[in-house]
């Protein structure tokens, strides 16, 4: 009867040591996604705040400019200090005008475009875009 049993603590600690080892992998990869989640959103975050930082820059230049035709788009490029540094953002603008009465309204459609270097796909690559329509 001894003879039978000999073996069977072998094959339950090798059993348990491979669902513990199992278990652990899991939450080792598990625990890397999440961190890379949460690096994305704040980097979703901050591309935000850099494509906001086009528009207003946009609106300071419809708001300033004598003349109402013109709409700048020169923002410069690696302008942007601090966290929102690795963001380059794209401006964009149209000015359209329309009449009423006697009194010409000028409406400026802005688009700011902010994001990171490489392409769409790639890992760590963010983008967000956001479109204004500004009236003067």
């Amino acid at each position: 009867m001894r003879k039978l049993q000999q073996g069977f603590s072998l094959i339950s600690a090798i059993f348990l040591l491979v669902v513990i080892a199992a278990l652990g992998t899991f939450a080792v990869t598990l625990s890397t996604t999440q961190q890379q989640s949460s690096a994305l959103d704040v980097m979703g975050a901050r591309a935000y705040q850099a494509a906001r930082a086009g528009i207003e820059w946009a609106a300071f230049h419809v708001a300033n400019d004598p003349a109402p035709a013109t709409c700048s788009t020169n923002f410069a490029l690696n302008s942007l200090g601090g966290t929102l540094a690795p963001f380059s953002v794209e401006v964009t603008c149209a000015a359209a005008s329309s009449v009423e009465g006697t009194s010409t309204f000028w409406n400026y459609d802005v688009t700011a475009t902010a994001k990171t270097a490489g392409s769409p796909g790639d890992t760590g690559y963010v983008e967000r875009v956001i479109s204004v329509k500004l009236g003067k």
